[in-house]
């Protein structure tokens, strides 16, 4: 008979729109915690507002920059810590917004799932708050995405897409950069978020669980040692490039490490000679190298290994610049020099890493 059975709804195809606005009621002060000039960081529209001229640009660029956190996220679904995985979310698209001279402005994340825990999304958003504050990047919207068959479990991802601006004519880098610039390099908080399919290949090949003590932390558990957030280089790096008008460009560590991403911001016919006896090789990756067996070039080309950030200056330049950083609460050292491209990689080095221990 018509109408004697009910039909069905979307909660029993697996989606809680309830949930889901529970969720945005816990979110709402954490996005508002973030709100910077030009933005009121309020959410609940179609669509985030930014106003360019409140935030002091006269003649501003817009630039653009997406990411992840790789597998990284997999590390927090297993150990139950989401509340710093944001954090990495943020740094990674504000950190590549900086190298291009451009204050990041406003961030957006993407938080997908297969079943919606309003109060697991709402650690995961914490961070991403954390992460702006830390940045002076207002959180002006996102999306929650809940959908069953697609993710399993307790698995989710994350995306995150952050716009910055500079004054046109202040892009990074710029075009004076010459043979015998100095490298200076920031030092990094650990593994960041590039590399972690191989950071669980090593801890599964240990047989550690990620609640065992870490054997590189004192203090910590392994998960927790791994989960350390990535440093978010911007308040430093715009002092710097305001502060001393010295800056010729930066250079974010990501997947690729040295030999990957240092010719991006080198003109052609340039390379760079890195002494590796100066990277500050955290324990984390002496760890990682010796349990793992790692050669030393896959070291270079998977890890940050103890550099998240490097910045290109005139010789006669790299004690301000050196200063600034300090002053901004960073480790600069010099890492190594632009030459003049060979035949051989753009990269090339001295010395060894520090690999024992």
């Amino acid at each position: 008979m018509a109408g004697s059975r009910s039909g069905l709804t979307y909660a029993e195809a697996g989606v809680d729109i309830d949930a889901g606005n529970r969720m945005v009621d816990l979110i709402k002060p954490l996005v508002r915690a973030t709100a910077r000039r030009g933005a009121d960081a309020e959410i609940g529209g179609f669509g985030g507002l930014f106003d360019l001229k409140r935030a002091g640009f006269k003649d501003p660029v817009l630039v653009a920059a997406t990411d992840g956190v790789g597998t990284k996220v997999k590390i927090a679904i297993e150990t139950g810590r989401h509340d710093t995985i944001g954090i990495d979310l943020v740094a990674m698209s504000v950190n590549d917004l900086v190298v291009q001279g451009a204050e990041p402005l406003f961030f957006l994340d993407y938080f997908a799932c297969g079943k919606l825990s309003p109060e697991l999304g709402a650690a995961v958003v914490k961070g991403v708050s954390d992460g702006c504050k830390l940045a002076n990047c207002a959180l002006i919207g996102g999306e929650t995405a809940e959908m069953p068959g697609l993710y399993h479990g307790a698995d989710y991802d994350l995306a995150g897409f952050a716009v910055g601006a500079a004054e046109r004519g202040e892009i990074l880098p710029r075009s004076d950069i010459a043979a015998g610039d100095v490298l200076i390099g920031l030092a990094s908080s650990g593994v960041h978020s590039n590399g972690y399919s191989l950071v669980r290949k090593v801890v599964e090949r240990s047989g550690l669980k990620w609640s065992a003590a870490a054997p590189f932390a004192l203090g910590q558990t392994l998960g927790e040692a791994v989960l350390t957030p990535t440093r978010i280089y911007v308040t430093s790096c715009l002092a710097a490039i305001r502060d001393t008008g010295a800056v010729k460009a930066l250079c974010h560590i990501t997947g690729g490490g040295f030999p990957d991403n240092i010719p991006r911001v080198l003109p052609d016919g340039m390379g760079a000679r890195l002494d590796l006896a100066r990277v500050p090789m955290l324990p984390v990756f002496k760890w990682l190298a010796r349990t793992g067996g790692i050669a030393q070039n896959e070291m270079l080309r998977t890890f940050n290994c103890g550099v998240g950030m490097i910045a290109v200056v005139a010789a006669d330049n790299a004690g301000k610049v050196m200063a600034s950083f300090k002053a901004s609460g960073e480790q600069p050292f010099v890492l190594g020099t632009v030459v003049t491209q060979g035949q051989g990689e753009r990269v090339s080095y001295d010395g060894a890493l520090d690999l024992a221990g």
